[in-house]
């Protein structure tokens, strides 16, 4: 019995190997298809846009991402709407201090109390996007830093009068731990090959990434308005795929963004990860699925266990990790410009075995922890957990 099961193994992982070597292929192509588009020339577009932040506390590298934003080489006209549930906490002292040093950009402050729905950040949103000037709406995290070139390359994309939405990919900024690499690493090597394999495959995006939602408020609004999403956790995915529904195309800006990754604890990791995977596999349950198939590196590490070292799964792992390492170069330091990412290239094998396990960890319920609190993740909505 143990024989037939060591032989059951060996033949799943091989299977789950060479497919995941289709999928290191396939994200490969997608990603040199996105450099080429990027390279063509864009045509100038730069109507009014009001930039709309939830804030909830106070983020590493918060006020450089802030100040990135007011250092815009943009030829038309710009706010920056902050929203805080109390005009005393630390994340109104930092506006107000950004205000001052930039007394030259419009920068408002706005007190947001109402708790609109389960999701605190798209009720802050909806205070704020009342007191926005402009046809068009760009949100991002707090955390988000973005190149002084990043309103016009986002922007730009509107020229065409289909386009109901234009997000951006990203790159994660580690800080200090072995998990905040992990965290990091994943973002530049497996989510952000998986968003332009599935651009690829589908024709285009169907959902956003919080990184970049930028919106047409016509386009939002034939798409339910924000008020639609108050009580969805994956409010990003959610405004993506309800604008695509309602006929708009969602695509991606050339402009690439940064994230700062806390220093998270072993303990913190998880958690988030866990979030994440469960919200994908409430979204998208075929996809999330078929994530088994990007693990290939993994499924060949354990395939060479499983055989005994066999030559076959040698030569197996060989190409895996060559395709694998081949992948992460061309997303994280060509797509992405990230200059992390080569150096923790060495933590890729263990990064992948563990996230095996996530993923079958995101099976076993659908329970996350939010922002301190537990929550049950269905159908798209969170509801308190008891």
């Amino acid at each position: 019995m143990p024989h037939v099961l060591a032989f059951a193994v060996e033949i799943a992982t091989t299977v789950l190997a060479v497919a995941g070597m289709g999928y290191f292929l396939a994200a490969l192509v997608a990603a040199l298809l996105f450099v080429r588009e990027r390279r063509r020339p864009q045509a100038a577009f730069t109507p009014g846009v009001s930039v709309l932040k939830s804030l909830k506390g106070v983020d590493p590298g918060m006020m450089d991402a802030f100040r990135s934003h007011c250092k815009q080489n943009y030829g038309g006209k710009y706010e920056l709407l902050f929203g805080v549930a109390s005009v005393e906490g630390p994340e109104a002292v930092a506006v107000t201090r950004l205000q001052l040093e930039f007394p030259e950009v419009e920068i408002k402050l706005f007190k947001c109390p109402e708790r609109l729905g389960t999701n605190g950040k798209v009720s802050t949103l909806i205070q704020l996007a009342a007191h926005a000037r402009y046809e068009y709406l760009l949100i991002n995290d707090s955390d988000i830093s973005v190149g002084p070139r990043y309103l016009d390359q986002v922007m730009a994309r509107f020229a065409a009068p289909e386009v109901g939405m234009v997000t951006a990919l990203y790159r994660g900024r580690a800080h200090g731990t072995v998990a905040s690499q992990f965290e990091a690493l994943g973002i530049a090597t497996d989510f952000q090959p998986s968003v332009l394999l599935s651009r690829l495959l589908e024709g285009g995006l169907r959902y956003g990434l919080g990184s970049t939602l930028a919106v047409r408020r016509e386009a939002l609004e034939k798409a339910g308005g924000l008020e639609g999403l108050v009580d969805q956790l994956a409010d990003d995915y959610e405004m993506g795929a309800r604008i695509s529904k309602a006929g708009y195309r969602v695509v991606l800006s050339a402009a690439v963004v940064e994230t700062a990754v806390p220093a998270y604890d072993w303990r913190g990791y998880i958690d988030h990860q866990l979030r994440w995977l469960r919200t994908v596999r409430d979204a998208r349950p075929g996809g999330y699925a078929g994530l088994v198939v990007t693990y290939g590196l993994a499924w060949a590490l354990i395939n060479v266990l499983a055989s005994g070292l066999s030559p076959l799964s040698l030569w197996l792992l060989a190409l895996s990790l060559f395709l694998r390492l081949g992948l992460a170069m061309t997303v994280g330091a060509e797509v992405l410009s990230d200059h992390q990412v080569l150096q923790s290239l060495w933590l890729l094998p263990l990064r992948d075995l563990l996230a095996i396990g996530l993923w079958a960890a995101g099976f076993a319920g659908n329970t996350i922890l939010w922002r301190g609190e537990r929550f049950v993740v269905k159908g798209g909505k969170l509801f308190k957990a008891s």
